[in-house]
């Protein structure tokens, strides 16, 4: 292992989350929002000794309320689990709101019987409200690689550097080394010299994916640095790369232009000497 790829491990980032990583509440509102109303009506339901005829009642009403029930036990309804009833049938988890009888079924046998003749839950959108915050935290993964095209945006603003995002391969056909395929990329930095093809994400554990994202990079970047007018550059960060230190080695042998947050400095010193051109 070279000094200088050690010192590059020795800079990746704890965390690059800023406040507004852990929830989305701009996405949580309209999921709840869309449902309000048939929860409110599902409301009834609360505190109700006899649910059997509670459920009869508001499904005489309104049937259609009860098509909300399964993101009650946090599920949303692209899922539509399976599972086994009663009878030791495999049924789809929605095929429970059709009827009274297989409501009553659902409700009691997931314990939310219980819970609704408890009054456990006393306001039904506002109990759903906090099982979207708890469903959201399985975006967080996502959101770590959109704080990264973040932090690396701010970088670019503040050196007053002109980019675009998301931009496909096909804008530029002359680089046909990449093949058919479409690939898009994260930034596009023009200079007097150079184009640059800028891929960023971040990284806080290990996985497979790492060593699929350096194998990936590694190839493209060769193809398109046989250009001499364009330069691939990867900006990658986060712990989890200690797991995968090995092909990101790798790639670091194969990349010139590999930055982390910390030199990224470097990256941004060097178009600027460049001259940037607005495209």
């Amino acid at each position: 292992m070279s000094e200088q790829f050690k010192n590059f491990l020795s800079q990746l980032s704890e965390t690059n989350a800023t406040l507004d990583y852990f929830t989305d509440f701009a996405k949580i509102i309209p999921n709840i929002n869309k449902i309000s109303i048939k929860l409110n009506q599902l409301n009834y339901l609360l505190g109700k000794e006899d649910l059997e005829k509670a459920i009869g009642d508001l499904y005489q009403e309104n049937p259609k309320v009860f098509e909300v029930l399964d993101i009650l036990i946090a599920v949303r309804k692209k899922d539509n689990k399976k599972l086994i009833n009663n009878a030791g049938d495999i049924v789809l988890l929605d095929s429970y709101f059709h009827s009274p009888k297989s409501i009553l079924e659902y409700i009691e046998g997931t314990g939310l019987g219980d819970v609704f003749r408890n009054k456990n839950i006393t306001n039904l959108v506002d109990y759903v409200f906090g099982i979207e915050v708890g469903l959201d935290t399985n975006a967080r993964k996502n959101r770590g690689g959109d704080n990264m095209s973040k932090a690396v945006s701010l970088i670019f603003d503040n050196a007053n550097i002109f980019y675009k995002k998301e931009v496909n391969n096909t804008v530029y056909p002359e680089i046909i080394s990449l093949g058919v395929d479409v690939k898009r990329f994260d930034f596009v930095i023009k200079t007097m010299v150079k184009t640059y093809f800028i891929e960023t994400n971040f990284y806080n554990a290990g996985g497979s994916k790492l060593n699929e994202t350096a194998r990936a990079y590694s190839d493209v970047a060769p193809k398109i640095n046989q250009y001499s007018n364009f330069e691939f550059v990867w900006i990658t960060d986060g712990q989890g790369w200690h797991s995968a230190k090995n092909k990101l080695e790798e790639a670091f042998n194969i990349i010139p232009s590999l930055y982390n947050l910390s030199t990224l400095n470097d990256f941004v010193a060097k178009v600027t000497s460049e001259t940037i051109v607005k495209f």
